[in-house]
């Protein structure tokens, strides 16, 4: 018996190595590769230059719900979907040279929602939770305070100074993150007028889609939330069954096209392919009545990809000889996916959103651009377990937990994944962990899993984006993307103009660099 034990032993030894082996490259089993890889590592590091000259554009992207864990997670799962293992993938956005962390906290909450920290990443300055655009000394839900403690946005301020601006997401462009940009409200919720309490219609505030078309002249616009922006008696032309919101009987929509030239509305993929960026000046497209749909789920005949909406953004908005300003939100979709307890769609937003991010480096220069990503706040989405290399993100531990059942290494502290019955908990296997509405399991029963209260990372490229360093507070990125691009309140920057030199086609300042290697190997 002790003899058959052994040989069992011995195979499964055998088949551990075996499997090992499969998933690690030969190279990476040398130490002369890490050394290379060390060394180039810090060659680049050495010569990191910074960038000191006035930034013409400004590209924020927010990964909403977009913590580290999710960024780990994500940067596998990219891989993977290369046919790769996934864990020696870059992401687009591991590869910008400054890096900061981002204090999350509101402040009359510890946990934060996306509405009082987009007030302090676009606006420099922290805020209540659930409030937009207002300072702390408005409380959630009270009109009234409104007034008076109001602040203003780098996306406002840019179009201040002359800019062209933009707004790119796939939640209704009525949500907490992009509202920051042009709203003033005591309550993230009052999407449309129908939302408004009493209180808020006797002080006269009005509703977020109202403030949209009327706060800021925005030249790009482009997610979803149609139903906020028509009438109760109009019918929606992709749902029937579907109408507006609105109980005072505006059409924002052609309030917005008022009085502006070469202004387009669209509402699907087709009409939306059609604009001609050339000699359009205005876009605004809804594409879905309130959120559009997870990437997994949506139908690209009628609804663009987030990428596909910001390269048609950029290039609107970079007509401007003065610049622009764009904020792109990686779908909103993260945060509800991760809300949902279900890991895959929120992390396959993460992976479209880091190709938009790809491309806005395609179409723009690192001259004259400052980009910077970075999230609202985290979840309670952890990453973890005994996992060979390559193991699928979505997949489970190759151990077992003390109750003898699998497990997966994708989890969430809290929420709908609660599936704990008389004291025991359901087996796992891959086929069911990959499903696309899989929720991971949690160990507290909640109907939303709840944001995380952890820091959140700050990538940075571009012009002054050596500032982002250290640990900061949030509302530190607006002051850094204000003062770059040398608007209120630091308009009178010492800051030289914007460095010009391939700005319009970035990849020919290869050119001469390939002619010179070339000479070199060729002595």
């Amino acid at each position: 018996m002790a003899g058959k034990h052994k040989l069992i032993f011995t195979g499964l030894l055998i088949f551990i190595s075996v499997q090992w082996t499969l998933s690690v490259p030969e190279e990476e089993l040398h130490a002369s590769y890490w050394n290379n890889k060390g060394r180039q590592a810090l060659h680049t590091a050495l010569n990191i230059q910074p960038n000191l000259h006035q930034a013409k554009n400004l590209i924020l992207f927010l990964g909403d719900g977009m913590g580290v864990p999710t960024v780990t997670a994500a940067r596998i799962l990219k891989g993977q979907m290369a046919g790769q293992s996934g864990e020696e993938t870059s992401l687009v956005m591991d590869t910008f040279p400054h890096l900061a962390l981002s204090k999350t906290y509101n402040v009359d909450q510890q946990m934060p929602d996306s509405a009082g920290t987009a007030t302090a990443y676009l606006c420099g300055v922290k805020a209540n939770y659930g409030t937009v655009g207002v300072s702390a000394a408005t409380p959630r839900y009270n009109c009234s305070a409104t007034h008076g403690n109001e602040v203003t946005s780098v996306l406002h301020r840019a179009k201040e100074a002359g800019k062209s601006v933009g707004i790119v997401t796939t939640t209704r462009v009525q949500h907490a993150s992009p509202s920051a940009n042009y709203a003033h409200s005591a309550n993230r919720g009052w999407y449309s007028d129908s939302d408004l309490m009493p209180e808020a219609v006797q002080n006269g505030c009005r509703d977020i889609a109202y403030q949209l078309v009327h706060n800021t002249e925005i030249n790009v616009i482009l997610g979803g939330g149609r139903q906020y922006m028509f009438p109760k008696n109009m019918q929606d032309l992709e749902y029937p069954s579907f109408r507006g919101d609105r109980n005072d009987g505006r059409n924002l929509v052609e309030e917005w096209k008022k009085n502006k030239k070469n202004a387009k509305y669209v509402w699907n993929k087709a009409d939306f392919d059609a604009v001609n960026p050339a000699d359009t000046d205005f876009l605004m497209g809804l594409f879905e009545p309130k959120d559009c749909r997870y990437e997994l789920e949506r139908d690209p005949s009628m609804d663009p990809s987030l990428t596909e909406m910001m390269e048609k953004a950029i290039k609107i908005l970079s007509k401007n000889t003065k610049g622009f300003f764009l904020f792109v939100e990686d779908k909103g979709r993260i945060d509800h996916g991760h809300h949902g307890g279900r890991a895959k769609k929120a992390l396959y937003e993460a992976v479209e959103f880091d190709k938009a991010i790809g491309r806005a480096a395609e179409l723009t220069s690192e001259l004259d651009t400052l980009s910077v990503v970075t999230a609202d706040h985290s979840h309670v989405f952890a990453f973890g377990g005994y996992s060979a290399r390559g193991n699928a993100v979505l997949g489970v531990s190759r151990s077992r937990a003390d109750d003898n059942k699998h497990f997966t290494t994708a989890v969430y502290g809290n929420g709908p994944g609660y599936q704990i019955a008389n004291a025991t908990r359901p087996d796992m296997n891959e086929s069911i962990s990959s499903d696309n509405n899989y929720r991971q399991q949690a160990p507290v029963p909640l109907e939303s899993e709840t944001h995380g209260i952890e820091d959140v990372a700050i990538f940075a490229k571009g012009p002054m984006s050596h500032l982002f360093h250290g640990v900061q507070e949030q509302s530190y990125i607006a002051h850094v993307m204000a003062y770059a691009a040398c608007l209120e309140p630091y308009e009178k920057c010492t800051l030289p103009p914007p460095n010009h030199a391939g700005s319009i086609y970035p990849n020919l300042l290869l050119l001469p660099m390939g002619l010179l290697l070339l000479s070199l190997c060729s002595v």
